[in-house]
């Protein structure tokens, strides 16, 4: 089991978590941050600064958001394990599931 980011991360970014996470494990895609499952520790450390509460253990993602565990998983299918998003930084893509959601005001 691992940490999961979810829907309310979509087009918001805070990053907040990335300053949290101990092991840097959290990527940036396009319109929203991803946990990569084989490096996170389950520290549970980025869980509460989290100002839109995007982030959830694996199982208790709520059901309506259970698509993105898959999302987090999937979208490390083609990187592997980098071994930490600071060398990497923004990676221009996105899972299908984030990319086919409308854009949302962040105004």
């Amino acid at each position: 089991m691992t940490f999961v980011i979810a829907v309310p991360c979509v087009d918001v970014k805070d990053k907040a978590c990335l300053d949290e996470c101990p092991v840097d494990c959290i990527y940036e895609g396009e319109r929203m941050l991803y946990i990569h499952p084989d490096e996170c520790i389950d520290c549970g450390a980025c869980e509460p600064v989290c100002p839109v509460e995007a982030i959830y253990y694996e199982d208790d993602t709520p059901e309506p958001w259970r698509e993105f565990n898959r999302a987090n998983v999937e979208f490390f299918d083609d990187l592997g394990s980098p071994g930490g998003s600071a060398k990497l930084g923004l990676i221009p893509k996105d899972h299908p599931i984030v990319a086919a959601l409308p854009l949302r005001d962040t105004v």
